[in-house]
């Protein structure tokens, strides 16, 4: 009964926090290729999964949930996004028991190659630029007891364009806990799933480079001065999209054969407004051969003029000898005016 009031104490205390404040800062962010959901799986169940686990990218979500992975593992997953932006995410879990599990993540966001204009050439100038994005992580998760985890992630954060780049470090942090709630016949850790996880909490961004040093004249009406004064523009420090999640997942059909999970989370980012994310995925079990999965959900509720809706998509799991596996993901987003984006992942456990 103790454990039920202080979980019950913690959600309260979380939602507070998400729909407490109704400033909305748009646009006051940076590296927000951070805020681009990774996995197919959480793609097609409308990215509500801060409280599911057995998924290697639920680190991006909740690096608690890497606590419950039960072999050592590797996720690739690439996705077009936008206007021919590509997006790929890389993982690989090793499970060491009785220590915890170590994840290394890497997340790289192209945008290709776009032609150099001036004022003077504004049809180009001949010369191509690229951008990119880059997140380098490292998470360690462990299991307090079956029914409560914590994790968290150290990742180096670089964005480049053309000639300029900026840095910066941050955490990701969170905890599970599985509760008896709704669980078949009252069993701990079988029931309501609660997850909490905050992400991208670290220092500030600030390009330089050498395409901001200029010659200038600091005294135009002057003459005997310097004319040509090395002067560099000083860019603003901008802070990294910081997101609060709080959700709950539950399994409200658990077989041998078929497995129902629902899933529900609430949002509070410092950089929009407050939204809901819902969806669910049925997973079959044929046998001893594998699983296939069917998944659905719906991406930003209750968003002020959100751009994104239905999600879904569906997978397959081979179990091979040795107790390994091979498993393949599929995932499509409803992106408004933008179109739909999809994302394919290709997993492995060993």
């Amino acid at each position: 009964m103790k454990n039920a009031i202080k979980v019950l104490a913690i959600l309260l205390i979380g939602l507070s926090v998400v729909f407490g404040e109704q400033i909305n800062r748009y646009g006051s962010t940076t590296a927000n290729f951070l805020e681009i959901g990774m996995g197919s799986a959480p793609s097609a169940m409308g990215e509500a999964y801060v409280a599911v686990t057995g998924d290697l990218t639920s680190v991006y979500w909740n690096p608690a949930g890497a606590a419950y992975l039960r072999k050592s593992a590797f996720s690739l997953m690439y996705q077009p996004w936008l206007v021919d932006i590509n997006t790929v995410f890389a993982s690989g879990a090793v499970v060491l028991p009785g220590v915890g599990t170590f994840v290394a993540s890497l997340t790289q966001v192209g945008y290709g190659e776009m032609q150099v204009t001036t004022l003077a050439n504004q049809d180009g100038t001949g010369e191509y630029f690229t951008a990119n994005d880059f997140a380098v992580g490292l998470s360690y998760a462990r299991k307090i007891a079956n029914w409560f985890s914590f994790g968290a992630t150290a990742k180096m954060i670089n964005s480049q364009i053309w000639h300029e780049s900026a840095s910066a470090f941050a955490l990701d942090l969170g905890v599970i806990v599985k509760t008896q709630f709704f669980a078949p016949g009252g069993a701990k850790g079988k029931g309501l799933d609660i997850g909490m996880s905050i992400s991208n909490y670290g220092s500030r961004m600030q390009f330089d480079g050498i395409d901001l040093i200029q010659p200038i004249d600091i005294s135009e009406d002057e003459t005997g001065n310097y004319g040509d004064v090395i002067g560099q523009y000083r860019t603003q420090e901008w802070e990294l999209p910081l997101i609060f999640r709080i959700g709950l997942a539950l399994k409200p059909i658990q077989t041998r054969s078929s497995t129902l999970t629902l899933a529900v989370d609430a949002l509070h980012p410092n950089n929009n407004s407050e939204s809901i994310n819902v969806g669910g995925e049925y997973a079959l079990r044929i046998s001893n051969s594998g699983r296939f999965y069917l998944r659905s959900g719906y991406k930003a509720l209750f968003m002020d003029e959100p751009q994104f809706g239905l999600t879904g998509g569906g997978g397959m799991e081979l179990f091979l000898m040795g107790n390994r596996s091979v498993k393949v993901d599929y995932a499509f987003k409803d992106a408004g005016m933008m179109g739909r984006t999809h994302a394919y992942t290709l997993g492995f456990t060993f």
